[in-house]
Formats: structure tokens, C-alpha cells, sequence
């Protein structure tokens, strides 16, 4: 049978018992209906009526409340008003009274406080909607119950979040930007423990396919807001590279645009009298004597002229007699010397040492060279020469301390002559 409530809202023909939307929605309705009492009537009506069912539920103590302990609790209201409010508490179930007529929260009233209480907790700055989600979703957890309705409210806030800091980022407005970043940083907690939370989940071996797979892109949206912090400090340096400075005052452009935002609408249409014009004055560019001058010059062929010669301007007389700059090889050719005099192996750092850092490190690339092979050098010249140093160059992967000529430390190695060659000796001739 359709439920005469709900004929009204449904198709012709359907019953509510067909739509299994409504089944879990139809089977709450006492708790339903506790809300509908709380927050059904005006304004002030609703404030009263959830200023006394917190009132008398914030007394652990004493849950119990006698009617002159609460006229005497209450002694800021009209008694006739207390006596209503407490009245359609009652017959709602939101309060019970015993035999001995004193009042107690029920369960549901109980219920209805304790999640008002939750959801009055959170700070101006942070999502409320966010704090609660996360919240409700660790409770569910602590108890086994997480389902995937709950991690879905969760990944829609994540996501309307998502989009609300690239909007305020795509708006180029520094006070948006600046808002959003702060809202993000409020509910830096929140995104953290949800963090924790997924993780735990994605680590129960039995968890539902269904739940890991929301899981996981909540993951993936919270990631996207933990790029967000770089993305709005982008957006302000570029803010920063196009703000203004008025003169040596110190004041920019968004100091004045950070005032103006705190006047009023009649402030600052007085501001801005006088300053526009309805109709723009379109300035004269162009009189009749630069017109005619145009004309004339483009006529006699001076533009076509001056656009068609693109001869480039005479060369520049070089000197002759001067001399190329030339590579000072000094110090390659002096290290040439000092390594075709090597009387034995040497440590690398005492090879290398001498002069300071900058003369040790140009050695060293040269060792480095050297310990490519001969057949990597040029032909002739002083870099030729060096490669052909009969020496071989060993480099080790420890470290040793030095501790002067601005050397701390230097791989371990050696630089020693190559032993000549010497030849085989010849086979002896067979005799006939």
C-alpha cells in the first residue's frame, strides 16, 4: 500500500515499498522524526528547543531533572514558553519522564546531542562538513563498520574541495587565493587523519573490493590537495612579480585592493564619483596636417623606399696585425714535466696537491684524462704529450683525509711508470 505521505511524490502506479532508496530512509523514522521536531517551527522555536535538550543533557552527573530544577535552570525563560518547549520534547520522544516525574534525555535525544555537539565543535576556519565526515568515519571504523556510503560522503567533500582550490586558483585573485590557502591549512589535521585511516583500511587482507576501490581515490583526491600548497604558492609569486609599488610609500596594489574590500557600497560609489564617465571621451589621434603629411610621403614613394632598402652597413676595418688569444697550457705542461720525472708510484693526493684547490682539481680531471688512454688524445700539442706519459693511474672508491692546501678529502689512488716492455725471448732454432 503507498504511504499517503509519499503518494503525493510518486509516480502514479508506484509504491514506496517498490524504491529501496526509501527503505533505509523508511525504517529511521523515529529518529527522523526527533530531527523534524528539533528543527520544525521558526527560528527562535528551534534555537529554545536545542538550548534545553543541551542544557539538560550536558549534566552527567545528575541526568535526571526534577521540574523545579529545571524552572530554576532555566530562569532566563518565559516559564509558559519552558513549559511548551519541554512539552513537544516529550511527546516526541526526545525527553522522557519517569513514574517519579523527572525528566531524562532518551536515546534518541541523546543521539541528537551528542551529533549537534560534534558538529558545533569545529573551528570558523575549518570545514565542518569535513572535520564530522572524517570524524564519523573513524568511529565507524573503530567499531568494524565502515560501509562505502560513508567513505563516498568523504570522497564528494575531498573533491568539491579539490575544485574549489583550482577555481580560486584559475580567478588570478590574490584574496582567494590567500582564503583557499588558509583553508587549507585549517584542515591539515583532518587530511591527515583521514590518511591514517585509509591506510589502516587498505591494510585489512579481507577488506570489501568495493570500499579499497573508494579508498584508493580518496587517496588519489587527497594527494591532489597535498599538491595544492605549491600550486597556490605559484599562483602568488605570480601575483608578486605583477604588483605594483605606489612610488617610495611602500604601499602596492594590494594593500589598496585589501582597503577598498573593507568599504562599504556607499563609500565607495563616493569614491569612484566624478572618476567615471559615462560615455567615453574618445581623444583626437590624428589632425588634418599629420593626415595630409601621411598622404603626401606615401604618394612620392618615400615608405616604399625606406621598406625596400635593406642593404646591410660597410664592414668594419679589422685589425690585421692582431694576434688570436691563445690557450695559457703552463700549468699542463709543467704537470707533464713533473709526471715523465716520476722515480716511482706515488698517493694520488700528493700527485695532485700543490697551489691550492682550483690547481689540484684542473691535475686531478687531467689524471682523469690520462686514465682514459692514449688513444684518446689529439695527435700533437702539449695535450698530446701528456696522454703519451708512459704512467698508469689507478682511482680507488674510499676516501682519505688530507686536511691542507684546502684539500679535506681525496679518493684513494695511485699514479706509477709503466714498466718497459720487455721482449720474449726467441725461440731456439731447430737443428737438422
Amino acid at each position: 500500500m503507498t504511504d499517503p505521505f509519499l503518494s503525493d511524490f510518486l509516480a502514479p502506479g508506484v509504491d514506496a515499498g517498490e524504491v529501496p532508496e526509501l527503505a533505509a530512509l523508511a525504517s529511521a523514522r523515529p529518529l527522523l522524526d526527533a530531527f523534524i521536531t528539533l528543527f520544525r517551527g521558526t527560528e527562535a522555536e528551534v534555537l529554545m528547543r536545542l538550548l534545553v535538550l543541551r542544557e539538560i543533557g550536558q549534566e552527567a552527573e545528575v541526568p535526571r531533572w526534577s521540574p523545579e530544577a529545571l524552572r530554576a535552570r532555566f530562569a532566563y525563560l518565559d516559564p509558559v514558553k519552558l513549559e511548551t518547549v519541554l512539552k513537544r520534547l516529550r511527546d516526541n520522544a526526545l525527553l522522557s519522564i519517569g513514574e517519579d516525574g523527572q525528566y531524562a534525555l532518551s536515546d534518541i535525544g541523546r543521539n541528537a546531542v551528542a551529533a549537534l555537539a560534534m558538529l558545533l565543535r569545529f573551528g570558523d576556519e575549518e570545514d565542518a562538513e569535513l572535520g564530522f565526515l572524517t570524524a564519523q568515519l573513524a568511529g565507524l571504523q573503530a567499531v568494524g563498520g565502515v560501509t562505502a556510503e560513508s567513505l563516498g560522503h568523504l570522497l564528494s567533500k575531498l573533491t568539491d574541495l579539490t575544485w574549489h582550490f583550482e577555481e580560486a586558483i584559475a580567478s588570478g585573485s590574490e584574496f582567494r587565493i590567500l582564503d583557499a590557502r588558509r583553508r587549507l591549512s585549517a584542515n591539515g589535521r583532518w587530511l591527515e587523519r583521514g590518511t591514517d585511516i585509509l591506510n589502516k583500511l587498505l591494510a585489512e587482507p579481507d577488506a570489501d573490493f568495493e570500499l579499497a576501490r573508494i579508498a584508493q581515490r580518496i587517496g588519489l583526491a587527497q594527494s591532489r590537495l597535498a599538491r595544492a600548497d605549491a600550486s597556490f604558492q605559484r599562483a602568488l609569486n605570480k601575483i608578486e612579480a605583477q604588483r605594483v609599488t605606489l612610488g617610495g610609500s611602500g604601499i602596492s596594489s594590494s594593500d589598496i585592493a585589501a582597503w577598498l574590500r573593507l568599504l562599504d557600497s556607499s563609500t565607495l560609489a563616493g569614491l569612484a564619483s566624478g572618476c567615471i564617465a559615462a560615455v567615453p571621451e574618445l581623444p583626437l589621434l590624428a589632425g588634418g596636417h599629420e593626415l595630409l603629411d601621411r598622404a603626401e610621403s606615401a604618394l612620392g614613394g618615400e615608405a616604399a623606399q625606406d621598406a625596400a632598402d635593406t642593404t646591410l652597413p660597410p664592414p668594419d676595418a679589422a685589425q690585421v696585425d692582431a694576434a688570436p688569444e691563445t690557450e695559457d697550457l703552463a700549468m699542463l705542461e709543467h704537470f707533464t714535466h713533473r709526471l715523465d720525472a716520476l722515480p716511482g708510484a706515488q698517493p694520488l693526493h700528493q700527485v695532485v696537491a700543490g697551489g691550492g684547490f682550483a690547481p689540484a682539481s684542473y691535475r686531478l680531471s687531467l689524471l682523469a684524462l690520462l686514465a682514459d688512454g692514449e688513444h684518446a688524445s689529439p695527435v700533437d700539442g702539449p695535450v698530446g704529450a701528456f696522454m703519451r706519459l708512459p704512467l698508469d693511474v689507478h682511482f680507488g672508491d674510499e676516501l682519505v683525509a688530507v686536511g691542507e692546501d684546502e684539500i679535506a678529502a681525496i679518493n684513494t689512488g695511485e699514479v706509477s711508470p709503466r714498466l718497459p716492455h720487455t721482449p720474449a725471448p726467441a725461440a731456439p732454432l731447430a737443428h737438422s
